[in-house]
């Protein structure tokens, strides 16, 4: 079932208007720039879709936006992500009912646990959504607990987990999860989550890659897919020094740090580049404004993308009207 989900599947991050509502026109526009520049589905409501600022109701109106913009064309990974495994299964049906192609869930956080009731969890979703293919999101950074490479291909061999998106920005793990995959005849699609080594990731094995700076710039990551599937490995690593250079977005940032440097830099690139209306945040998390927008200006220039707004144009978005 999830030998469909392969190459580039962008975590789609969610513009929102001056108050904080859903920018609509700004979504549709985005998604379908990454759509037509070629990629192969978009994966909604992860950490760049500020899955964990929603609340329920935000949640079903990005879920309902992405699959009516969408309209078929490429599948729809849905994040249900919460703290304890009944909450992710309630996310999981109003996926499924939703239309979502396949399920994304981290391991449960907050009442930490080990991996017997890590385990559980998952195939506690499984059991409760077993229709739609279900993948293991291992982002220890935010979830404090590391998904052990032998669980997980345990769980694929059991049809439990369709596949893995990598977020856990460790290379020899994952270099081993490949390994052990391949081994025990590929029962996981595997993609990383990375946005500056995806090349590494292609070269030990993945299946496909799912990173945020795909929604500022989609070409390259698509053209990086299309050169290693046909084994062009000087094409792979000229498009993964381009994206490097582009992540510098995220580096230029001062005085800011986490959520609000990292997907803040995406929506300001993307404010920049006249693809959102608004670098606007969900609360507590201020835009980026003022210096911190110009240097973001000086990269895409620098990575020749460009400019639709100036940075004052982009600083002064997020100002409610009225």
């Amino acid at each position: 079932m999830a030998q469909q989900f392969h190459g580039v599947i962008p975590p789609a991050v969610t513009p929102l208007t001056a108050d904080q509502e859903l920018d609509l026109p700004s979504f549709t526009r985005s998604i379908n720039r990454m759509i037509d520049a070629g990629v192969n589905g978009i994966f909604t409501l992860g950490s760049s879709g500020e899955v964990a600022f929603s609340t329920d109701a935000r949640r079903e109106e990005i879920i309902r936006a992405a699959i009516d913009i969408v309209d078929g064309r490429v599948p729809v990974f849905v994040g249900c992500i919460d703290t304890e495994t009944n909450r992710v299964i309630e996310h999981a049906r109003q996926a499924r009912e939703l239309g979502a192609s396949a399920i994304v869930a981290t391991a449960p956080f907050y009442a930490l646990g080990g991996m017997a009731e890590v385990e559980r969890h998952f195939r506690l979703i499984h059991e409760a959504v077993p229709d739609l293919p279900l993948f293991a999101y291992d982002i220890p950074v935010c979830v404090h607990t590391k998904l052990p490479g032998d669980m997980l291909v345990r769980l694929g061999l059991d049809g439990v987990l369709a596949g893995v998106k990598d977020s856990s920005n460790d290379d020899v793990s994952f270099r081993f999860l490949v390994d052990d995959n391949n081994k025990a005849g590929h029962p996981l699609t595997l993609l990383t989550g990375q946005e500056v080594v995806v090349d590494g990731a292609y070269m030990a094995g993945a299946d496909g890659s799912v990173p945020g700076l795909a929604n500022v710039e989609a070409t390259a990551y698509v053209r990086m897919w299309n050169a290693y599937r046909k084994g062009d490995w000087g094409s792979v690593r000229t498009e993964q020094d381009k994206m490097a250079a582009l992540m510098r977005i995220t580096s230029v940032v001062q005085g800011v740090q986490g959520f609000g440097a990292g997907v803040g830099a995406f929506k300001t690139a993307l404010a920049l580049l006249g693809v959102f209306d608004t670098n606007q945040m969900p609360n507590p998390v201020a835009p980026l404004a003022g210096e911190n927008v110009e240097r973001i200006a000086a990269v895409l220039k620098d990575c020749g993308l460009p400019l639709a707004r100036t940075p004052l144009e982009v600083s002064e978005s997020t100002a409610v009207k009225g």
